[in-house]
This record gives C-alpha cells, sequence and structure tokens, in this order.
C-alpha cells in the first residue's frame, strides 16, 4: 500500500513497525521510498482487497523508532502542545496542530481570543525543540489574537446645505 509522508519519506525506510488506527500494530515487511511517500507492504495484508480496507486510515510510528534528527530538525507532532512566546517571553498561546499545505505549514495557534494559523516556515518564527516556540519582534503585528492597524469607519460627514 501507499502511505503519502508529511516530510521526508526516507526517515521511515528503517521502520520495522507501523502502527494503523483501528487495527493495530503490523509488522513490516517490505518498504520503499515512491514519490512522495513510501510503498509498504504490511504483515496481514496479502491482497489488494487487504490493502484496500485501510484506505484513509491514519497511520503512525512510536517516537523511539523514528530515527533521531538533526540539531534545529523536530517532527511535527512534537509541536503540539508548545507554548507559543514573544521573544520577549509573553505567552501568546499554545501550538494545537500542524496543517500540512505544501510549501508553507501552518501552526494552529490557540489563543485567548480562539485560533491563528501561524506560517511555520517564517522567518520570524523560531522552533526550540521539546521548549517553545517563538514569534521574533519582526512577526507582523496582530499575527495571533490581534487586530493590527485596525481601521475603524468614521461617521458620515454632515451636509452643509
Amino acid at each position: 500500500m501507499k502511505l503519502f509522508v508529511i516530510g521526508d519519506a526516507d526517515q521511515l525506510l528503517g521502520l520495522k513497525r507501523l502502527y494503523l488506527e483501528g487495527h493495530g500494530w503490523r509488522r513490516v515487511t517490505t518498504i520503499q521510498a515512491q514519490g512522495p511517500g513510501v510503498t509498504v507492504q504490511l504483515s496481514g495484508t496479502d491482497t489488494r482487497e487487504d490493502a484496500l480496507t485501510l484506505r484513509n486510515v491514519n497511520v503512525y510510528a512510536h517516537d523511539r523508532e523514528l530515527p533521531p534528527l538533526d540539531d534545529g530538525q523536530f517532527y511535527y507532532h512534537e509541536l503540539r502542545g508548545l507554548p507559543v512566546e514573544t521573544a520577549t517571553g509573553e505567552r501568546l498561546g499554545e501550538v494545537t496542530d500542524v496543517l500540512d499545505m505544501g510549501h508553507q505549514d501552518l501552526l494552529v495557534v490557540r489563543h485567548a481570543g480562539g485560533e491563528a494559523l501561524v506560517p511555520l516556515q517564517a522567518p520570524y518564527v523560531r522552533v526550540r525543540r521539546g521548549l517553545e516556540v517563538t514569534l521574533l519582534d519582526s512577526a507582523p503585528d496582530g499575527l495571533i489574537g490581534g487586530q493590527a492597524d485596525v481601521v475603524t469607519p468614521s461617521a458620515e460627514p454632515e451636509d452643509d446645505a
């Protein structure tokens, strides 16, 4: 079966098992990179019909079995629950999800006023793995929970007739 991978598909090539939501752990019998994802043969999935029962199922790997990352890298699931702060340490909210939007992934940040979408790869976003997400001073005003430069309409001008 084919898996679409968010991130680098090569990171999955060494996995020995995968967790299929609603189906439990399955042993990986073969795995190879193919396009933006991987093709996987799993134990107990011997026919096309078996594979079709797994269509649109979320697939996970255990954190301990994922390959180690270089400094400055992170897995998206590690961002969920991290506080989002200003460069001076003021708490703005918390990351609740990461949306894969192609070239620009978005952090979903819950804050006092609701939710905001923050571009993850923006130059004003700094991620400290396992610690926090910081919006640097160069972040646009009002990005989280504010309305920057809101112009309220003035009263209609009076007629001088």
